[in-house]
């Protein structure tokens, strides 16, 4: 089993990716979970048809903790795997420990154990790396972490915050980081200036996503464009990045 923190600014398209890399290893029939680390609750929608599950947080705060798995998780295209974390109340609570509290209500009920996931994907939202944000990443929830970002100023800040907080854990055996996904913004040089930043934070570009309106047309319907259409160009960058997730797999078995 891999687990993959992906990271991103707000509105950079982290739900994008993430559900077009769970489609995409569903479809090749690796077992796929998916947890959706976002108040807004919406990283599982387009794997389950428009309709998102009941966020755990607001789960627990209504009715307590769950008798089942069943009662929190749902099952979307290609068998994955979706849950979402949900959010505090506004003003109250604090997400990141919001956050921790789901991750280790999931290990309590072992949901590892009965969904046996080949890959395990954490969409979590990081404008600002506070120290619960950076929580998959320094309590040993994630193995690797991928940052979403596009070649414009605010989510490059973003993206060199991120790798600078998985940097202050790395001599105590945290998650690595895995390279950044370019999710394209159709800017002037957008590849080249992000390639640029890779070689300056010392990582690589493992992935580039064009901006295509069918990714869109597809979200419309409740769907990732794997499951719309895979036989387009843009699937197969899906298929890609999950090819990447499964070799980071199988280089953290080897080692």
């Amino acid at each position: 089993m891999i687990k993959v923190a992906i990271y991103g600014k707000g509105g950079i398209g982290k739900s994008t990716v993430t559900s077009g890399i769970s489609a995409a290893l569903g479809t090749r029939g690796y077992n796929v979970m998916q947890l959706g680390c976002d108040p807004k609750t919406d990283s599982t929608i387009n794997l389950l048809g428009g309709t998102p599950p009941p966020p755990i947080l607001q789960y627990l705060q209504e009715k307590g903790r769950p008798d089942s798995l069943e009662q929190i998780a749902r099952r979307g295209f290609g068998n994955v795997v979706c849950m979402e974390v949900g959010g505090p109340t506004p003003g109250v609570g604090c997400f990141g420990r919001g956050m921790l509290t789901a991750f280790e209500l999931l290990d309590e009920m072992g949901a590892y154990e009965a969904y046996q996931p080949d890959v395990v994907l954490y969409d979590i939202l990081a404008d600002i790396v506070c120290g619960g944000i950076a929580v998959p990443m320094r309590e040993g929830f994630a193995d690797k972490v991928c940052i979403v970002t596009s070649g414009e100023k605010m989510a490059l800040l973003a993206a060199r915050n991120i790798i600078l907080a998985l940097r202050n854990f790395a001599d105590r055996n945290y998650a690595e980081l895995g390279g950044l996904i370019l999710n394209c913004r159709d800017m002037a040089d957008e590849v080249e200036r992000v390639r640029d930043f890779a070689a300056e934070m010392r990582t690589e570009v493992v992935g580039v996503i064009p901006r295509d309106t069918a990714i869109h047309a597809f979200e419309e319907q409740g769907r990732t464009i794997v499951e719309g259409d895979p036989t387009l160009p843009t699937s197969a960058r899906f298929f890609d990045l999950a090819g990447t997730i499964v070799n980071f797999a199988a280089e953290r078995n080897a080692a």
